[in-house]
């Protein structure tokens, strides 16, 4: 039986922050302007950096001259972004949980966070109950189901043959990894002005680096997937692994893997 998802994803996260900021968030580091262009981030905009990870879009905002305030729901993720961003005032705390009153910010952003929550209506809700009128949201997810960079190593498990495990939930947010199902889901949540872009781009990284970093981590769901299997097993989505790959190399031994995204910005 699936477990409850927020509850996966607690225990999926917990001690991995160290490995996500050197695979999967330098990854992910392509979206922070697009994700403040997007809600117009600037100088004294009072921004809410929604599970900030190690704290990449916080940094950039400050960067900008933001007023900025973050929140992971992992005290290992939080700490990362207090490193990265000295000073910066973050909080640990569960969407659709938010500890600010309402009306606090201008802006709001989440990097890849959306796709992460158990009911992502209720998180919209709270979001837009944090904006003060008028004030921007942008958001951005992975297209599903995951391909190119997100979907090498589950490739690899495919072709192995492990089964998805009975207790893993199927993400939520499956169903709207798609540009109008995105649209549509923000636009019911009582946002103004709705767009979807698809962003696409490549995530230059080592192979060796990239599987170390994710699957042998735990980091995701392909990663707590990897990590229950029998050193004969992984053995065996390894070598699948470095077959798949190779259609990504670059001359330099590195690979160059495709990544599919959807931004959707909206208004309070």
């Amino acid at each position: 039986m699936a477990k409850d998802f927020d509850l996966f994803e607690r225990e999926l996260w917990a001690g991995r922050a160290a490995a996500y900021e050197r695979g999967f968030a330098q990854l992910t580091r392509y979206m922070v302007d697009p994700l403040l262009d997007a809600a117009g981030v600037g100088t004294g905009t009072r921004l809410l950096d929604v599970g900030t990870g190690p704290g990449f879009v916080s940094a950039e905002a400050v960067r900008r001259g933001a007023d900025v305030s973050a929140m992971d729901a992992d005290p290992d993720m939080a700490a990362t972004a207090l490193r990265n961003v000295p000073g910066l005032d973050v909080h640990v705390a569960v969407l659709p949980e938010i500890p600010f009153p309402d009306g606090s910010f201008d802006a709001v952003v989440g990097n890849f966070v959306i796709n992460h929550v158990g009911a992502p209506q209720v998180a919209l809700d709270e979001l837009r109950r944090i904006l003060a009128p008028g004030g921007r949201l942008a958001l951005s997810a992975w297209v599903m189901p995951g391909t190119g960079a997100l979907g090498v190593v589950r490739e690899a498990i495919d072709s192995v043959g492990v089964p998805w495990p009975d207790d893993v939930p199927v993400p939520p947010f499956m169903e709207y990894g798609e540009p109008v199902a995105f649209r549509r889901l923000v636009v019911e949540a009582g946002y103004a002005d709705v767009a979807v872009e698809e962003i696409t781009w490549e995530h230059l990284t080592d192979p060796e680096e990239w599987w170390e970093t994710g699957a042998l981590a735990g980091v995701g769901t392909n990663g707590a997937i990897v990590a229950r299997q029998d050193a004969a097993t992984v053995a065996r989505v390894k070598a699948e692994y470095d077959q798949i790959v190779t259609k990504y190399a670059t001359p330099d031994g590195k690979i160059a893997l495709p990544a599919h995204a959807l931004l959707v910005s909206g208004l309070s």
